[in-house]
């Protein structure tokens, strides 16, 4: 295959002036009406700080965040390498400034070596947000053999004995799991039903049909909270553990991971129509939104049984992720529980888009949420920005203007 920096601009640039921008589908006759004037406002702050911060990645770096007054790069092997094209791809369609799309070039071309990495679990994260968005504008086949490959090298991740994408690889730190899946892996298998449906190939789709049915039953407790980790016995297939690696306790609720449970049930549905998933994803989303630990802004601690609440630090990352599956989730809901969601996801942004949460321009090097943290228990990406929280920020907006068709 050719690499992308052969391919013409045609790609990209030449398709700017014919994007039509379509609202969201829904499937209930009770639409909510968003209020654009803020929203269109913080869309076209959010594009200026990354014009401030695409000034100063280097070549074959990835932002991840920004900690000590220094801008912090990762190589496109970290599991977040694909939210920075990504999220550049969204503020093109949301300002059609095709200054995005000449970065977004570069950095694919970065990035397409790892479609052949079957040494991670993330490559949805890493080559669908960042391909699978970009073949959304311009329908490159190149993109499509790409998200293709990639879907090849995490299937090889499947095992048929437990029923589920192993997530971590043996390694010292993770020595007391024999077979790890976490939660967050719910959000790679959209890049697969993609794949089943655009590629034609059945094993895509049930490996991740299976991978879904697997943590639904074991990841999950009576009031639709997750753990992060449930590990596997390979020979048997049965749970040998269940813990929440990230969380406050094993018992507790991780914010971001009830996010990705979220997301990732609601985007089962999406594809499969299958009822089952979206009532988990309504029975997480209930969770959420009745939870007593839920500050009044909407922005979730880190964890909702973090001991120190309410001075526990917020984890404004899970609180974009579930604005933007609330935003999709209201499509395909009754219209009470439709109200209830877009209204969640409206203060989720409000309050994301406060001077509380939303940088300035030049506050955190052209990042543009606040206060989130990666990993509490670690003491790593705590009080800080993340692309993750950036990407599914922008989504979120886009959504809430109707300026993103739901990929299908």
């Amino acid at each position: 295959m050719k690499h992308l920096h052969s391919i013409k601009l045609y790609s990209l640039l030449s398709l700017a002036s014919l994007i039509n921008f379509t609202a969201c589908k829904t499937e209930n006759n009770t639409p909510q009406k968003a209020e654009p004037n803020w929203a269109e406002q913080h869309l076209e702050m959010a594009a200026n700080n990354y014009k401030t911060l695409s000034k100063n990645v280097p070549v074959n770096q990835f932002p991840t965040t920004y900690t000590n007054d220094t801008l912090r790069f990762s190589d496109s092997g970290w599991w977040c390498s694909g939210f920075y094209p990504g999220t550049l791809v969204y503020l093109f369609e949301g300002t059609q400034d095709s200054l995005f799309l000449k970065t977004v070039e570069t950095k694919l071309t970065e990035l397409e070596k790892e479609q052949f990495n079957t040494t991670t679990h993330d490559l949805g994260f890493m080559m669908f947000c960042s391909f699978g968005n970009a073949y959304q504008v311009t329908h490159n086949p190149e993109y499509a053999e790409i998200i293709k490959n990639a879907s090849q090298s995490i299937s090889s991740r499947f095992n048929p004995k437990t029923g589920t994408i192993r997530s971590w690889d043996p390694a010292p730190w993770n020595d007391k799991w024999e077979y790890p899946v976490i939660i967050d892996n719910m959000m790679n298998l959209e890049m697969l039903l993609w794949a089943g449906k655009h590629v034609n190939n059945h094993k895509f789709t049930e490996v991740a049909l299976t991978h879904a049915d697997t943590t639904l039953n074991n990841h999950f407790r009576k009031d639709f909270s997750s753990y992060h980790v449930v590990s596997y016995d390979t020979i048997s297939g049965n749970v040998e553990m269940k813990n929440t690696d990230q969380g406050y306790a094993d018992e507790s609720s991780w914010a971001r991971g009830q996010a990705w449970g979220l997301y990732g049930y609601t985007t089962m549905y999406r594809y499969t129509k299958n009822q089952k998933y979206l009532e988990h994803a309504m029975g997480i989303a209930d969770f959420i939104v009745n939870h007593p630990n839920l500050p009044e802004d909407k922005i979730p601690y880190w964890d909702f049984d973090a001991p120190n609440i309410p001075n526990a630090k917020r984890d404004a990352s899970a609180a974009a992720i579930m604005a933007s599956a609330f935003l999709e989730l209201k499509n395909y809901a009754s219209e009470n529980k439709a109200k209830i969601y877009f209204n969640t996801a409206e203060q989720m942004l409000k309050s994301l888009s406060s001077p509380e949460y939303f940088a300035s321009q030049d506050e955190q090097g052209g990042f543009i949420i606040k206060h989130c943290v990666g990993n509490m228990p670690d003491n790593t990406e705590v009080d800080v920005p993340l692309s993750y929280a950036d990407y599914y920020y922008v989504e979120a907006l886009l959504r809430y203007l109707n300026k993103i068709e739901l990929i299908n």
